[in-house]
């Protein structure tokens, strides 16, 4: 069994910061990558932020330049720093990584952790 325990989540002003962090624990195999999604009300989930194993990093054009992924190895956690915070990055953050299983590449999701940024 895998766990990933978010936590960073909160209220903050439009322009203001965030940190969120996610934790594996349990039976941590070979992990892959690592990244960040978000769900807004009514609308689906969709990818913000992965960094591979290798420290490669990807991110939405609508938050580039404005967040930053990174991993602890040692740690299993993947962090995502939020600054210049917009209303509209107000959603649920939940966490991904993907680990393998022998010759299998598993996904593995957090419990989500809300962000809400006001006006």
């Amino acid at each position: 069994q895998v766990q990933l325990v978010e936590s960073g989540g909160g209220l903050v002003q439009a322009g203001g910061s965030l940190r969120v962090s996610c934790a594996a624990s349990g039976s941590i195999s070979a992990v892959n990558a690592m990244g960040w999604y978000r769900q807004a009300p009514g609308k689906q989930r969709e990818l913000v932020a992965v960094i591979s194993s290798t420290g490669t990093t990807t991110y939405a054009d609508s938050v580039r330049g404005r967040f930053t992924i990174s991993r602890d190895n040692a740690k299993n956690t993947v962090y995502l720093q939020m600054n210049n915070l917009k209303p509209e990055d107000t959603a649920s953050y939940y966490c991904n990584v993907k680990m393998w299983d022998q010759l299998r590449l598993l996904d593995y999701w957090g419990q989500g952790t809300q962000v809400t940024v006001s006006a």
